[in-house]
């Protein structure tokens, strides 16, 4: 199955180098390998399924015509449906085609009709809005004007730079589910060194050119922190996967997974310190096992991190630091067996260690690897 899904995310990306042909062979090798289990033990005669054996004539497609970029081997049956199936159920059956072309005329000169509107900002809104201005073509005394005010400087365009954002939800807990009371809240949800944490995340976010990390600054050095905490129920993670991770932010010197972390987030929040939020989370830590994946899955192995008191490592950290969520799949060691009546709230308190899931989708493949 790893073999397979290494496969599918690899032609599912939108630009493909020779490195990635070497790669999507080697998959393909892999899973050949791998199948031949079926074929020996007699569950298969033979490997006859069509969308496997197209597998193999991927890389000569890809070289003649470019990335598929997700194209789905389904797309010639989805048409089928839209241009021959229902406009045949929405035919007499007498004489049909005649009547499907006609269909298909007037739902393409529908679709432009859709989109003509949409450029004029005649589909925006409801029906009770005010009506809204007509877009009008500039005269040719604006593009005089325009080109008048050009100055050669730099303008405004999308930024796929910034590859992930993560921003809190935007309703806080309220009171009475979680204090707001730095103190309290530390002893409510069990993390006695909240505040020094938030100290020493203070202590990193205020300090210009700091002499000390944040875990060995003095803690005399780090800001004390009286005002109020809001927590928050939940984070959302936005991402952009351009096949193309040359501008991550992180040490561009290793690949995939070697440059990031792996962190559980215990709580979401934010605090208020000269005038100035602070968006914040507090994590414990987790570290490769190894400095390479899973042989067997293609995965990494990552373990929570411990002091020398066998307590979690943890920190307060700012959610620009957060790239997205990532999907780990509990590893258990040896012959041992999940125990009964465990619930899957408790995976991440009970396994040992942990699979990275680079196939919960394109984005984690193009990161995890």
């Amino acid at each position: 199955m790893a073999a397979f899904l290494e496969f599918c995310h690899l032609v599912w990306r939108a630009v493909l180098d020779e490195d990635n042909l070497v790669a999507i062979d080697n998959a393909l090798a892999w899973y050949h390998a791998e199948r031949q289990i079926f074929q020996d033990e007699g569950i298969v005669d033979t490997f006859s399924l069509p969308r496997q054996h197209s597998m193999v004539h991927y890389r000569h497609l890809i070289q003649e015509f470019a990335a598929p970029n997700g194209l789905c081997s389904s797309i010639t049956e989805s048409k089928h449906i839209k241009a021959v199936k229902e406009p045949w159920r929405r035919s007499s059956r007498f004489e049909a085609l005649r009547q499907m072309l006609i269909i298909n005329e007037r739902l393409d000169k529908l679709a432009v009709m859709c989109v003509y509107f949409r450029v004029r900002g005649m589909l925006a809104g409801t029906w009770f809005d005010p009506p809204l201005p007509i877009n009008r073509p500039p005269s040719e005394e604006q593009h005089r004007k325009d080109d008048e005010d050009d100055d050669g400087s730099d303008v405004d365009v999308p930024r796929h730079d910034i590859l992930g954002e993560v921003t809190l939800a935007k309703v806080p807990f309220p009171p009475k589910t979680y204090s707001r009371n730095l103190h309290i809240l530390a002893r409510e949800s069990g993390h006695p060194r909240l505040p020094e944490l938030l100290r020493r995340f203070l202590y990193e976010q205020t300090t210009i050119n700091p002499t000390h990390t944040p875990e060995d600054a003095p803690l005399e050095l780090c800001p004390r922190y009286h005002g109020k905490v809001f927590t928050y129920p939940s984070a959302v993670a936005e991402f952009y996967a351009p096949s193309d991770l040359s501008g991550i932010g992180a040490d561009t010197g290793l690949p995939g997974f070697r440059r990031m972390h792996v962190a559980r987030a215990l709580l979401f929040m934010s605090v208020r310190y000269w005038d100035m939020v602070y968006p914040c989370a507090l994590v414990n830590w987790y570290s490769a096992v190894g400095t390479a994946p899973d042989p067997d899955t293609g995965l990494w192995v990552v373990t929570p991190d411990v002091d020398y008191n066998n307590r979690l490592v943890e920190s307060v950290v700012h959610v620009d630091c957060l790239l997205r969520g990532a999907h780990l799949i509990g590893k258990l060691n040896g012959n041992e067996f999940i125990p009964r009546g465990m619930k899957h709230t408790d995976t991440l308190d009970i396994f040992p260690s942990f699979f990275v899931n680079k196939y919960a989708d394109h984005h984690s493949h193009e990161i995890a690897f």
